[in-house]
């Protein structure tokens, strides 16, 4: 049987030191959820097979779209559909929470990007 515990997410956050490097805290039929700090640009991509699910925790940050930015403040959330081209923006820190599958690398169809992690830190 597996241990079971609960997660503190404050005090997971306090382990990121960087930007835009997601960390996995927590594993369920076949997704993950992380935990990542944003601040700044990231790149414009998309996904082609997963959907993704972002909740700001603290901060705020933007959802860029093709066709329109929306902002996420604490406690608000967005998903992101398998082939909508996105950029998130965060002028401020933001302490993000993911939800995704396994699959998911971060840059999506940018794959060898400089921002590309593949091999994700467990906290």
């Amino acid at each position: 049987m597996k241990e079971v515990n609960k997660i503190n997410l404050a005090d997971k956050l306090k382990q990121i030191p960087d930007f835009w490097n997601p960390r996995i805290v927590s594993e369920l039929n076949g997704q993950q959820v992380k935990l990542a700090k944003f601040k700044g640009k990231f790149d414009w991509h998309h996904h082609d097979h997963e959907d993704e699910f972002f909740l700001v925790i603290s901060g705020s940050f933007e959802m860029h779209l093709q066709d329109k930015v929306i902002t996420l403040n604490p406690g608000e959330c967005i998903s992101i559909p398998r082939g909508v081209v996105h950029k998130p923006v965060a002028p401020v820190e933001a302490e993000v929470l993911l939800f995704e599958p396994a699959s998911t690398i971060n840059t999506g169809n940018l794959e060898n990007s400089e921002r590309t992690r593949t091999d994700l830190e467990r906290l």
